[in-house]
């Protein structure tokens, strides 16, 4: 995707996003064949019918997660560094642009830059582990409170790639976020690498309730302690579980603190915006859970952060489901032109609905995908020159109004694939709009 991917790399370099071509066979996946439905596209014009033919064949879900156009002989990376709560460790940090690390997201990585490529074999002698910092600051900094303010994630390398054409050496890496730190301190090697003395940050869990304070007013069958039972009574949130007059708390203080509960509105609300959305392969477990909303929620780098931050699950999932609540369309970041619905959202990826995808420069993306956008203008033929979606090709699309590169549109190259056709965007060019509480009117945060 190319000259219009116009955003630095970490080694300087802009290409444009291209993609293989895939191969013939897909795989029968859970995606619904209602997807026909729901095409649609900036231009309004709709898709080709082929009369006679009812075939179809359905997207390989699994395909963009393995990242395939980075190459088929990747090495596996064997081995695992467990760095525990609270330790202080010193790791190579990284700052890659407009890219906040979420714990248990894939990041892949072309680089070339000779410094990085003999930092990552280094690596790969020792312990496979560097950091992401993920302030927009990077590791631009004038104070000692400045370098505390940097929070950032570790990344484990799995898998790599090496290759040397005409005596220069590149590698491609996919790598998987852990844990989330605090930087302490700073210092730069001789070989330029910029060394952080970090500390791993917790992830708190409270308990569902308090069992002690509670033991003499509630009944122990009436707590919600697992998601059936979370997802079984949300239906019936009136009824008390807590008997008020032995409480301090009223029963709906309680549910504000329960995970299970937690959960199970975020995945309702979910299939509010989309009910083709599969809600029942998503994690269980609260941290999990907190981490792929955060993840795959389209949010400006200043909320994600803010989420980031937060070292307790439940006050994380608390605030995503009040962001959710208020989520009303996704606008331009740069003029504030409508781009897409939050109904039109749907997952093309096993992982969810937003991946990290890299392009042959070496720029990441954060890319969601939706069935429909508007507001759009679509730039040069289409390609499926290293495609992240093995079967599309691609074509650049801008905001019409400012020119602002958004991401691409992926039109199937075989027409019995489906869907037919689909819009991935950078989360870095979009914005979420919220409704206020009051009047329902859309307002944007800066």
């Amino acid at each position: 995707m190319a000259e219009d991917m116009e955003e630095d790399g970490y080694d300087g370099l802009i290409e444009d996003l291209h993609s293989d071509s895939s191969g013939d066979d897909y795989i029968d996946v859970q995606q619904e064949l209602s997807l026909h439905d729901h095409d649609g596209d900036s231009d309004n014009d709709e898709d080709e019918i082929i009369d006679g033919e009812k075939e179809t064949i359905i997207f390989d879900q699994s395909l963009p997660s393995s990242h395939t156009y980075l190459g088929e002989e990747m090495d596996e990376v064997t081995g695992r560094t467990v760095m525990e709560d609270e330790n202080v460790v010193s790791i190579p940090l990284l700052s890659l642009p407009n890219l906040l690390l979420v714990p248990g997201q894939t990041l892949p990585m072309h680089i070339f830059n000779p410094q990085l490529v003999a930092m990552m074999k280094n690596l790969l002698d020792k312990d496979n582990t560097f950091g992401v910092v993920t302030n927009s600051r990077g590791l631009l900094v004038n104070s000692e409170d400045d370098i505390k303010r940097i929070t950032g994630t570790t990344c484990e390398i799995y898998s790599v790639r090496e290759e040397n054409q005409a005596g220069i050496s590149t590698i491609s890496i996919k790598t998987m976020a852990r844990k989330r730190f605090q930087v302490l301190s700073l210092r730069t090697q001789l070989d330029g690498t910029r060394i952080g003395t970090v500390r791993i940050l917790p992830d708190v869990l409270v308990p569902a309730y308090p069992r002690n304070a509670l033991a003499e007013c509630v009944r122990s069958s009436r707590l919600v302690t697992n998601h059936l039972q979370a997802s079984r009574k949300l239906k019936e949130c009136s009824r008390r579980k807590v008997v008020p007059s032995c409480s301090a708390w009223s029963s709906w203080v309680y549910e504000l603190y329960n995970p299970y509960l937690l959960v199970a509105k975020i995945k309702r609300e979910l299939k509010s915006w989309n009910n083709n959305l599969k809600t029942d392969m998503l994690p269980t477990e609260a941290t999990e859970f907190s981490y792929w909303v955060t993840h795959n929620l389209p949010l400006d780098n200043d909320r994600r952060d803010s989420l980031l931050k937060m070292d307790c699950p439940i006050q994380r999932l608390q605030k995503q489901l009040e962001i959710m609540q208020k989520y009303g369309i996704m606008i331009c970041d740069d003029c504030r032109t409508t781009i897409a619905d939050k109904k039109d959202l749907f997952s093309m990826s096993l992982t969810g609905l937003m991946g990290a995808y890299v392009n042959p420069g070496g720029y990441v993306h954060e890319t969601v995908t939706f069935h429909k956008a508007k507001g759009l203008r679509l730039r040069g033929p289409p390609s499926t020159e290293h495609s992240w979606f093995p079967g599309y090709a691609w074509t650049i699309a801008e905001c019409e109004h400012c020119g602002n590169h958004m991401g691409w549109k992926f039109t199937a190259v075989n027409k019995k694939l489906v869907p037919h056709k689909f819009w991935g965007l950078t989360r870095a060019s979009l914005r979420p709009s919220l409704k206020q509480d009051e009047d329902e009117t859309l307002y944007v945060e800066k």
